[in-house]
């Protein structure tokens, strides 16, 4: 998703973040449970957090089974806030009013799994560079 839907979906699961999540589930911040007051500017968090809201939306909407919202619970939300509010996970760094960027892991430039680089042109015999001045 780019820029007007993209836009539009980020509002819903902001609204949903501070609206519904935060206030049932935010447990109080500690460095052993960090959240970082800007958690739309961590990528990480916006696609664990939107999974999150996909499957409220679906387990405890109009339609869902009985047991829709205690799986959601077990199956969801728990794993996903664990993971967000792990010491190690997105949030690290970032302290109550003190946002942090993480930095992303270095990535070789070559990719294992695309088309063979293309071997260099053979070099043109008989040029001024080539010829010996005798």
């Amino acid at each position: 998703m780019e820029g007007p839907a993209y836009a539009q979906t980020l509002r819903g699961l902001t609204l949903w973040t501070h609206h519904v999540l935060l206030p049932v589930y935010g447990r109080e911040v500690t460095s052993t449970a960090p959240w970082c007051s800007r958690w739309w500017e961590h990528q990480e968090a916006v696609a664990q957090l939107h999974g999150l809201w996909l499957a409220w939306s679906e387990l405890t909407g109009p339609g869902s089974g009985v047991c829709g919202p205690a799986n959601w619970h077990r199956d969801y939300l728990f794993p996903v806030m664990s993971s967000l509010r792990d010491p190690d996970g997105p949030f690290a760094g970032c302290k109550v009013g003190a946002h942090r960027a993480k930095k992303a892991p270095p990535i070789d430039d070559v990719d294992p799994f695309g088309p063979p680089p293309e071997p260099p042109s053979p070099t043109l015999q008989g040029t001024h560079q080539d010829q010996q001045v005798g």
